[in-house]
C-alpha cells in the first residue's frame, strides 16, 4: 500500500508541476487550455488519494482508483484515441497493483484460520 501511496501521490505531484510532459508521456499529445487545469485538479486528487491511503487508513481507496485507473486507461488505449509511450506500461503497471491491493484487501476480510 505504502508503494502504491507514493506512487499515485509522484503522479499527482507531477500533474500539478509539469502536466503537459506528463499528458506527452501517456497519451502521446501535449496538453493545452483547459486540459492544463484538469490536469492540475487531477493532480491534486491523486496526492490526496496518496495520503489518504497511507498505512493505517483505507486499503479499499487505493484499490478502487487503481482498478478504475486500469479500465479507464485501458480503454482509452484499446479506442486508439491515446498513444503515449507509457500508457501500456502504466495499464500493465496498475492492473498488477490491483491484484496485489486486491489480495491484501481480501485478506484482511478474512477470519483469522484457526491454528
Amino acid at each position: 500500500l505504502v508503494i502504491a501511496a507514493v506512487s499515485e501521490a509522484a503522479t499527482g505531484v507531477a500533474l500539478l508541476v509539469i502536466p503537459s510532459f506528463v499528458g506527452q508521456l501517456l497519451f502521446g499529445a501535449e496538453l493545452t487550455g483547459i486540459a492544463m487545469a484538469v490536469a492540475r485538479v487531477t493532480g491534486i486528487a491523486l496526492v490526496a488519494l496518496g495520503i489518504a491511503c497511507w498505512p493505517g487508513t483505507p486499503l479499499f481507496a487505493m484499490l478502487v482508483y487503481s482498478a478504475a485507473i486500469t479500465v479507464f486507461l485501458a480503454c482509452v488505449g484499446l479506442a486508439g484515441s491515446a498513444k503515449g509511450v507509457l500508457l501500456w506500461p502504466v495499464v500493465l503497471l496498475h492492473a498488477v497493483m490491483t491484484v496485489l491491493l486486491a489480495r491484501s484487501w481480501l485478506a484482511t476480510r478474512r477470519p483469522p484460520q484457526a491454528q
